[in-house]
């Protein structure tokens, strides 16, 4: 009987870390690379290998010639993530409305090559893989990394 609890308790856990994990992915959605990949048919290593070599998300999408639908869907998963930052209490409304303006008004003359470190240090929280930006949103490291293009 206790090993019978025991499992139970077990498959309890694993069962609610898996809806945990699932509503965390639906939140954050898909990466700049994982985007990036999608709208040019490269796989995500190979668009990960060039960002490597330095070149933007934002760049490789332009080469394809899909950099505005780059900039749409990588605004709309800032969105989110913002959102979800102002649900777990990281960021006031006002702070998240501030960023989402300002991602709104860069990408007006955002080219795809990241220049202007946009979002750094105000608690974002946007980096998902390589650069700055890879805190919860809490903290003075939780910008957007490098990038008038989101962090790409």
């Amino acid at each position: 009987m206790k090993n019978f609890k025991l499992y139970i308790a077990a498959a309890t856990i694993v069962g609610l870390l898996g809806v945990t994990g699932t509503a965390f992915a639906a939140v954050t959605g898909q990466t700049p690379a994982e985007i990036a990949a999608s709208l040019t048919g490269k796989t995500v290593a190979q668009v990960t290998a060039e960002r490597a070599t330095g070149i933007t998300y934002g760049t490789i999408a332009k080469e394809a010639g899909k950099l505005d639908e780059f900039k749409a869907a990588t605004l709309e998963q800032k969105k989110l993530i913002l959102d979800q930052r102002v649900v777990d209490g990281n960021l006031t409304q006002e702070q998240a409305d501030t960023i989402y303006n300002r991602l709104v008004t860069n990408q007006a003359t955002c080219d795809g090559t990241g220049s202007t470190a946009m979002g750094k240090g105000m608690g974002a929280g946007f980096g998902q893989g390589m650069g700055n930006g890879q805190r919860n949103g809490g903290g003075s490291r939780g910008g957007m990394g490098r990038g008038t293009c989101l962090n790409n």
